[in-house]
């Protein structure tokens, strides 16, 4: 089954994938929510999910998932090449992370390995990550419980406006805070801080 919110790359995937004897995309999603459904009535033996759709954050969804459909094996497929991102996604269930860019060349094993309940990594990523130094334990002192979460729900996706709705503070004050948080963690992009959240264990499994 394919989860991705682009029509035209579901398309790809699925001619990728029905190239294949014995592959046979049995549904499509666009959506977290709608994933979850169809896995519930089809029972797929591989979900390949885009990491980053509208909606409910799909690192999130992954434990619940695979608690709720433990036979159904998650492939993760998305642009984020940034090794936490891949840390976070294999540590929450996924049995396979591949980037978009070797999706011709790598999906096709990485769903097969998947379906036997054998992992795949982007090699480029594994590298990256068996590299990488162990990850700070906590945030550091300086960051409030309130810019902590702030942060935490920056790292699942969330608008300004949809942090302001939660935790019932303006929108300009989430942009207050998340001024404070850039400052005092010296990081300037959405990306940045999505990493930071995922090594410091800001988001929940």
């Amino acid at each position: 089954m394919l989860a991705d919110d682009h029509a035209v790359v579901r398309s790809g995937l699925r001619l990728l994938l029905d190239s294949e004897p014995d592959f046979q995309v049995v549904a499509e999603a666009g959506d977290v929510e709608s994933a979850t459904r169809y896995v519930r009535g089809h029972r797929p033996s591989v979900l390949v999910l885009d990491l980053t759709m509208p909606g409910e954050s799909s690192l999130l969804a992954i434990p619940e998932l695979c608690e709720q459909f433990p036979d159904t094996r998650i492939v993760v497929l998305t642009m984020q090449d940034e090794p936490a991102f891949a840390r976070e996604a294999l540590r929450a269930g996924a049995l396979g992370y591949v980037l978009k860019e070797a999706a011709d060349s790598e999906l096709v094993d990485a769903v097969r390995r998947a379906a036997k309940g054998e992992t795949y990594l982007n090699p480029g990523l594994g590298a990256r990550l068996a590299a990488e130094p162990p990850p700070p334990a906590g945030p550091p002192d300086d960051l409030t419980d309130r810019e902590v979460e702030v942060l935490r729900l920056i790292a699942l996706g969330h608008t300004n406006s949809e942090i302001a709705d939660q935790l019932y503070l303006s929108i300009r004050t989430v942009e207050s805070h998340r001024a404070h948080i850039q400052q005092k963690l010296r990081l300037s992009t959405r990306a940045e801080l999505v990493r930071y959240a995922l090594d410091h264990k800001l988001v929940e499994q």
